[in-house]
């Protein structure tokens, strides 16, 4: 495998390993001018150029030489070819001032990255973000059906126009309807996401919002319904009110009754609340079947009872050790009393082992903010004193900005292991490697 540090859009930055495009001596640093004789607009053009089993793929060389490299595979087959920038043009940015976003209620004076707002398609296709598709002209709209690109995550929010103008702050949100349906009939594949706010878009504009997405059988797989995250730094922003326990009480009856309504007609739930609910609410988590394979996993939808079922099953295949080790699970507030739980299992087949759980307060986004994932270094520096520390620290890779070592307060990991003089490890949300790491401490 090659691979270089190359920034222009078009150009090849990697070859992947018994590729075709290794195969034909493709060189990074090569650049791709035209697939079939058509340039190519961006990473969606790409991916349909290449699915045919017989294309001409032009290439200016390295040493400035044009190639045309006629190539016989199977249909939809890879080439192998990695980009430097995956869209290959510029991501687009979003176009609302959604009144819950939570970019606007990032700290100031953070990495300039992270106030950048992508609602892209081609982002929805391949990395799976959620978009809103209010920046999108008719004829891109087309083209995702002519195409047919899918699946695609789609922020509906509410399908009421009127709401929806008014929760994103864009003339053009009234539309989603329209085109989902548009999308329905061409049977692309859609996962949809509702962000709930209590008093705005709960309640009878929920359901109302659940059953037009319902009757969307032949593109909408699946819905996930998320509740608002707050931070203390709305200043400026519309007056939100958040959940509470008696609030994801009543989201919880509502949603369940309605999950049974769909589960009798179709034979799925169809919408699925995020953890977040139960654990306000103090409710057993819906059994493992409940969540027919996790489709909104990536949503907080199902993490923490497919985690709990993983650990479970690796435990089981393990003898009962007696080696002795110490650490300290991270967490934030909201997965403390979840990850006591999994500590006490733990226990049982590590008996010499020394576990405790640090909960972390939020103190950089604000103490409303309760998930895992946004805990920063500098608040586990300085709320894991030693006291409360064993030699070896363990925090979940959501932690983490992705594919990196950076926390989103720009602290690193090294400098969190040189700021508490411990060990720090880092775990994926998997309770199979999670348990084979803490085995091998």
């Amino acid at each position: 495998m090659e691979i270089c540090l190359n920034k222009d859009i078009n150009t090849v930055v990697e070859v992947l390993e018994n590729s075709i495009a290794e195969e034909l001596e493709i060189q990074v640093g090569d650049e791709i001018l035209s697939i079939n004789g058509q340039k190519i607009k961006d990473i969606i053009d790409y991916k349909y150029l290449i699915s045919d089993e017989y294309i001409d793929l032009e290439i200016k060389k390295t040493n400035g030489d044009l190639v045309v490299y006629e190539i016989e595979k199977d249909y939809d087959e890879d080439l192998g070819l990695v980009f430097s920038n995956p869209l290959i043009d510029e991501a687009k940015s979003c176009s609302n001032n959604c009144i819950f976003c939570f970019i606007n209620q990032l700290p100031k004076n953070m990495r300039e990255t992270l106030y950048f707002k992508d609602d892209d398609s081609r982002l929805s296709f391949l990395q799976g973000n959620f978009i809103t598709l209010t920046n999108m002209s008719e004829e891109e709209i087309q083209r995702i059906i002519d195409l047919r690109i899918s699946p695609i995550n789609v922020s509906v929010h509410t399908t009421n126009p009127e709401l929806r103008k008014q929760m994103l702050r864009n003339i053009n949100a009234g539309k989603i309807l329209d085109i989902l349906q548009a999308f329905d009939q061409a049977h692309l594949e859609i996962n949809c996401q509702i962000v709930v706010i209590p008093d705005i878009n709960d309640k009878e504009e929920l359901e109302k919002t659940l059953r037009d997405l319902y009757n969307l059988k032949n593109s909408v797989h699946s819905v996930a319904i998320v509740p608002v995250g707050l931070t203390g730094h709305r200043e400026g922003l519309p007056k939100l009110k958040g959940y509470d326990k008696d609030l994801a009480i009543e989201i919880i009856d509502q949603v369940e009754d309605l999950q049974g309504e769909f589960l009798k007609d179709s034979g799925s739930r169809f919408a699925f609340l995020a953890d977040e609910f139960y654990i306000l609410a103090d409710r057993d988590l819906p059994a493992d079947e409940a969540y027919e394979g996790y489709p909104q996993i990536e949503n907080g939808v199902g993490l923490v009872r497919n985690f709990s079922e993983e650990v479970n099953l690796a435990l089981r295949d393990l003898e009962v050790s007696y080696k002795e080790a110490e650490m300290t699970f991270v967490t934030g507030t909201l997965a403390k009393d979840f990850m006591e739980d999994i500590r006490k299992r733990i226990l049982k087949k590590f008996p010499k082992y020394k576990i405790n759980v640090k909960a972390i307060e939020n103190d950089f986004f604000g103490r409303s903010i309760t998930v895992a994932g946004l805990v920063t270094g500098g608040d586990i520096i300085k709320q894991v004193a030693d006291v409360d520390a064993y030699k070896n620290i363990l925090i979940p890779s959501v932690m983490l900005r992705a594919q990196s070592d950076y926390f989103l307060d720009d602290v690193t990991l090294d400098q969190l292991e040189n700021a508490l003089d411990r060990r720090v490890l880092v775990t994926e949300v998997d309770g199979e490697k999670f348990i084979k790491l803490l085995a091998e401490v």
